[in-house]
């Protein structure tokens, strides 16, 4: 129970710290125009995109590698 709280408020605390550069990204997609604004956020999808398809892959290979045998 301690290990799972510790590992909730490690999530929690770390995102604060994290987020602080979205505030100078929003400021300039909002400085630089609409068009401009769309373009950051396909290039903020699309950098996001690679990692999140390889950690799937590999989370769909584990989970299918170590589920139990069904038995009949």
């Amino acid at each position: 129970m301690k290990k799972w709280f510790f590992c909730l408020l490690l999530i929690a605390v770390s995102s604060k710290i994290f987020a602080q550069g979205c505030s100078l990204c929003s400021l300039n997609a909002q400085s630089m125009g609409k068009d401009a604004g769309i373009g950051l956020n396909h290039g903020i999808l699309y950098l996001a995109a690679i990692p999140l398809l390889f950690i799937s892959t590999v989370g769909i290979i584990w989970f299918r590698r170590n589920r139990p045998d069904k038995e009949e």
